[in-house]
């Protein structure tokens, strides 16, 4: 048996990947983050299962079950929000289980920042606009790297998405509007994919004042960049007059490209 770091998804049950589902109704113990993962995942599990909520939990003390457990012959999830490679403090687990000799593997999710864009109806790469999403945070107790401040990143006027940063949307707001400009459109989702999700709309000046006044501190997502309301081109890819591999450039003309 092994260890599976499971991608949860960003909320709704139903964007869990298929073999995600499958690995929690076979597991045999489940450490789950407990703040964020939805418990509706868990009436998959066998009533059997053992349930530990990671939340009240030292990395070491995961660690000594995860171990204890494989070494019995049990099948192990641990269960994280959204997928497991961004901001999951996974990569310290991995580690700690190699250096034990406890063999694991990675089993990807829905990340949240695809919910939330899903949430406003938006393409973070459009033609003509933005053909790079930065995923980033504000910084807080945790430093981010030099080079990496919102305002540095601000400069490349990409499409951004900003996690872990609610509770500090007045700074964060403050100093992405150095590079993008404070009349940059931005859209704050809280709980993208949960039955209460929520899509507050405005400008890096005013989004974190809608925000305060809707009571939203934690669990949501700052979007920004001209992605969410700029003119964009149409692609080449469905484009008549674009030949490729799969399909010959077509002779007729399309009127519904873009000036």
């Amino acid at each position: 048996m092994k260890v599976y770091f499971v991608g949860a998804g960003p909320g709704d049950p139903e964007l869990i990947t298929v073999k995600g589902q499958k690995l929690l109704a076979r597991a045999d113990l489940i450490i789950y983050a407990g703040s964020l993962v939805n418990p509706d995942l868990l009436n998959i599990a066998r009533p059997q299962a053992r349930c530990f909520n990671s939340a009240g939990m030292t990395l070491e003390e995961m660690l000594d079950l995860m171990a204890e457990a494989v070494d019995c012959g049990e099948l192990v999830v641990r269960l994280h929000t959204g997928d497991p490679s961004l901001y999951g403090a996974v990569q310290e687990q991995m580690d700690g289980l190699a250096q034990r000799g406890v063999p694991f593997e990675v089993v990807p999710g829905v990340s949240s920042f695809a919910a939330a864009a899903a949430a406003v109806r938006r393409e973070f790469t459009l033609p003509g606009v933005s053909q790079t999403l930065i995923l980033t945070r504000h910084e807080g107790r945790t430093p981010v790297p030099p080079g990496e401040g919102l305002a540095a990143l601000a400069g490349h006027h990409a499409s951004l998405c900003l996690f872990l940063s609610a509770g500090s949307l007045v700074a964060a707001a403050a100093e992405l509007a150095q590079g993008y400009g404070p009349d940059t459109p931005a859209a704050l989702v809280y709980k993208a994919s949960w039955p209460e999700e929520k899509v507050i709309r405005g400008t890096l000046e005013d989004i974190a004042r809608q925000a305060a006044a809707a009571g939203i501190n934690r669990t949501a997502l700052l979007l920004t960049g001209k992605f969410l309301s700029a003119p964009y081109l149409r692609s080449s890819l469905y484009d008549p007059g674009f030949g490729h591999s799969f399909r010959g450039k077509k002779d007729e003309c399309c009127n519904c490209n873009p000036d």
